[in-house]
């Protein structure tokens, strides 16, 4: 079952869309369910991310953990955004069913790429960030799933 969060989310999804000439641009995927999650992100001078939209083809838990995952990183500075991980986003979202929980991998492994697209566009390292995978399959916490 889902929770009544992640029917909200699915239902009225928060922030979708793209960010014109946007500071960083992440595209995840999985192909074993086919979900393609793209993360746009506005971040100003500070480091401070001002906007946050996304486009994903995907599910139901796929397009609200997008949703939520915009919410919490707007307003966050670069730092903060890389903390927001799989587990924060099934919080805020009340859980997923198991069989799901990869969706959520899936919007923090977004994140991440847009963040590194924006640390490469600007010539800067940010502290922890990893490159990121193009399938969430190859990557590490998937395995941990």
């Amino acid at each position: 079952m889902y929770s009544e969060k992640v029917i909200d989310h699915f239902s009225n999804p928060r922030n979708v869309g793209e960010i014109e000439d946007p500071s960083g641009v992440g595209t995840v995927g999985n192909a074993k369910c086919g979900d393609i999650m793209r993360m746009y992100l506005d971040i100003d001078d500070n480091g401070i991310i001002r906007e946050a939209k996304f486009k994903t083809f995907g599910c139901g838990a796929a397009i609200a953990t997008s949703s939520m995952a915009t919410e919490l990183v707007k307003g966050k500075t670069v730092q903060e955004a890389l903390k927001v991980t799989n587990k924060a986003v099934m919080e805020a979202l009340d859980g997923l069913p198991p069989v799901k929980v990869h969706c959520s991998l899936l919007a923090e492994e977004a994140i991440h790429a847009a963040l590194w697209d924006y640390a490469k566009k600007n010539g800067i390292v940010i502290e922890g960030l990893k490159e990121p995978v193009d399938d969430i399959e190859e990557s590490a916490e998937y395995d941990a799933l």
